[in-house]
């Protein structure tokens, strides 16, 4: 990403969005397990990175401007989506009878998700109202997410960390 035309964190995270969108539908339109199987791992690195990045950077900069509630109800749902991911992450040889069922549930999760981030009054919109310098968070998000896409390409998606969640076993 060029300096000079650096998103902010907002218009970066709804680009995640997008991306993610896109991947969902790629993977329902996908014949072939090998390429359904790629789609999936590509769906993880990429949600893997994105809740990392608002749960590292994002949410706590939104913390006083953004309403609690609302900011909770994210750590809830990625918590949930983290653990759909990491059960796909798990299907190492494609034998998981619901291995499709997985990812439409977590489609399904993360479209809601969507629409309650991106909402007329979501996280999103009450950032903006915020006195968060956009633009500064979005050069953060923007290396943090090249650090850590770098790392989950190289080294896999790793276990996820729950926020909300006590101890489960994964």
């Amino acid at each position: 990403m060029a300096e000079s035309k650096s998103e902010d964190a907002i218009a970066l995270l709804k680009k995640d969005h997008r991306d993610a969108e896109k991947l969902f539908k790629e993977f329902e339109e996908a014949k072939g397990e090998g390429r359904k199987e790629k789609l999936a791992r590509q769906i993880c690195l990429a949600l893997s990175v994105h809740f990392q990045l608002e749960e590292q950077i994002f949410y706590p900069a939104c913390k006083g401007t953004v309403d609690e509630d609302e900011l909770k109800e994210g750590y809830v749902e990625h918590d949930a989506a983290k653990l759909l991911v990491s059960e796909i992450e798990a299907n190492e040889g494609g034998d998981d009878e619901f291995f499709g069922t997985k990812i439409h549930v977590l489609s399904e999760e993360i479209e809601h998700h969507i629409k309650e981030e991106e909402g007329p009054n979501g996280i999103f919109a009450q950032a903006r109202k915020g006195e968060l310098d956009l633009k500064k968070l979005g050069q953060q998000l923007a290396a943090r997410q090249e650090e850590l896409t770098s790392i989950y390409e190289a080294e896999g998606v790793p276990q996820p960390e729950l926020t909300t969640m006590d101890k489960v076993s994964v």
